[in-house]
């Protein structure tokens, strides 16, 4: 799905009322019909006070609408025109018009602090402030009403975006924004929904299709795309039955060290189990009996030296190399690790402490084979490029290092970032669960193991990480966040590629429960 500007969204409306013959009150009416829908279909009558914030924007017009169906269908309703302006959108004095007189409780007028409502922990409040044309932060009195919101502790709704929140810039540390627990919102995602700077603004998350034109949407250029189970699906390259294990790759995972063989053998497991034809470890000696007793499906060469890396065996013949996972950073394991990258001339994946010794040996950068795929933490992500002032700006100087060095780059977090150039995939799956532990060591077997299947290593990169998110939460519908350890992970990758092909919303449940 592309994740679009705010621009982009505008010029949809338009090209969609021109097009469909539809006035620009008809497209708001459709729009916040469906939200209330949504509303209805969860709150199922409840008899709970529901107070709704409009602005005089687009956004109030949206929440115009949505209260005049609520209390057309029996909810205790009040209604509040957050009057910070004498400027009014055309849509919104049409709907404001349509509403005088429907209650008694409502419109209400506020033009100053004395006029803010009781806001109560038990209260559903729904934000129609401000959409996606804000351009500049919350100030004065309707800065301390959003404060107030967000002080409240009731349930705070939030339509098409949280107020106080930017399309394309992230807010100041301590600007005033909505924190809302649920964001329903128009046709297409918005990147900042998935920032860790600005998600936990948004929360829960869906996105509605208000039926704006397919065919201009089809045709708008964006570099910018949330991956959910269509997507994923659309990457994945079938098995033919006449078929050998040479034929699904030959992977050679090289690292671990003393009391850190535990990774390697995470990330040899996720490789088998997403599908690699032959695992060869690389491994100091100490791992040897670790890894032969608990993977015999995996093959085991050691290294001179029993407790780290110190070489690499230059002439072993792998379709794809992952290095890194608890190799160290001694002088003689970046010896080894030079060496490697010296010997690979196919994409490899390059992780954890093969991470750390290119921050620190920056001139080893230049040797990494093109389309190799990175995946750092926060933390070695901030060593490799440097520090970054926002969000936006990491996401600038992350394309920057991509285009520089010829690489792919997978920013792992609540919703993991996959950069290759300009090219910005988001990821919809996962869940809170999966921080823990070796969860990065087994998405570096997965990613290995689809390069290695002949998967473009871009294309690896975006599958391999919805595909290690959605084994995470098929195993946490039954083990619990808490109960959820990365190998139950990397041993249920059968299960994510069976959910793939699965017609069913088991993934996006979330979005059915009752508000």
């Amino acid at each position: 799905m592309k994740i679009l500007s705010a621009q982009q969204l505008s010029d949809a409306d338009k090209i969609t009322i021109e097009k469909q013959n539809i006035t620009s009150e008809q497209l708001m009416e459709r729009a916040a019909g469906l939200v209330f829908q949504e509303i209805h279909k969860r709150l199922r009558g409840a008899p709970i006070p529901i107070k709704i914030f409009c602005g005089i924007g687009n956004n109030g017009g949206d929440g115009l609408v949505v209260g005049r169906n609520l209390i057309q269908h029996g909810y205790h309703v009040t209604v509040y025109i957050v009057n910070y302006s004498d400027k009014r959108s055309e849509d919104f004095l049409a709907n404001y018009e349509k509403t005088k007189g429907i209650s008694k409780n409502w419109p209400q007028l506020i033009k100053k602090e004395n006029d803010f409502p009781e806001i109560n922990t038990g209260d559903f409040v729904i934000d129609a402030i401000f959409g996606i044309g804000l351009s500049r932060p919350i100030e004065g009195w309707v800065e301390k009403l959003v404060n107030t919101i967000n002080d409240s502790k009731a349930f705070v709704l939030a339509i098409d975006m949280p107020s106080g929140l930017f399309v394309d810039q992230i807010p100041e540390k301590d600007a005033a924004v909505i924190k809302a627990g649920f964001t329903l919102s128009f046709q297409a995602p918005k990147l900042v929904f998935f920032l860790p700077e600005t998600m936990d603004y948004v929360s829960d998350l869906q996105i509605l299709d208000i039926g704006l034109d397919k065919e201009f949407i089809a045709s708008i250029t964006s570099n910018n795309f949330l991956i959910s189970k269509e997507e994923a699906l659309e990457l994945y390259k079938p098995r033919i039955m006449n078929s050998h294990k040479g034929d699904y790759g030959k992977v050679l995972i090289a690292g671990g060290s003393y009391g850190k063989i535990g990774s390697t053998l995470l990330t040899a497991t996720a490789s088998l189990r997403t599908g690699s034809g032959l695992v060869t470890l690389y491994i100091p000696k100490c791992g040897y009996d670790i890894v032969q007793t608990n993977l015999p499906e995996a093959m085991v060469m050691t290294d001179e030296n029993h407790e780290i890396l110190t070489s690499y065996p230059e002439d072993f013949d792998a379709d794809v190399v992952c290095f890194g996972m608890g190799v160290g950073t001694d002088e003689q394991s970046v010896a080894a690790f030079k060496k490697a990258l010296k010997a690979i001339d196919k994409p490899m994946v390059i992780d954890a402490d093969g991470l750390n010794i290119l921050s620190k040996n920056t001139s080893l950068l230049d040797l990494i084979p093109e389309n190799s795929v990175l995946t750092p933490h926060p933390g070695e992500l901030k060593r490799l490029i440097g520090s970054w002032n926002d969000d936006m700006d990491k996401l600038k100087k992350v394309k920057e290092f991509t285009e520089k060095y010829k690489v792919i780059m997978v920013i792992k977090g609540a919703h993991t970032f996959t950069i290759n150039r300009e090219e910005v995939y988001v990821n919809n799956s996962g869940n809170p669960g999966m921080a823990t532990a070796g969860s990065g060591d087994v998405l570096s077997g997965v990613i290995t193991s689809l390069i290695g299947q002949k998967y473009d290593p871009v294309d690896a990169a975006v599958l391999g990480v919805y595909l290690h998110g959605l084994s995470g939460d098929l195993v946490s519908e039954d083990l619990g966040y808490e109960g959820l350890l990365s190998g139950d992970i990397a041993e249920n990758m059968g299960g994510a590629f069976q959910e793939l092909f699965r017609n069913n919303d088991r993934v996006d449940d979330s979005n059915k429960e009752d508000l």
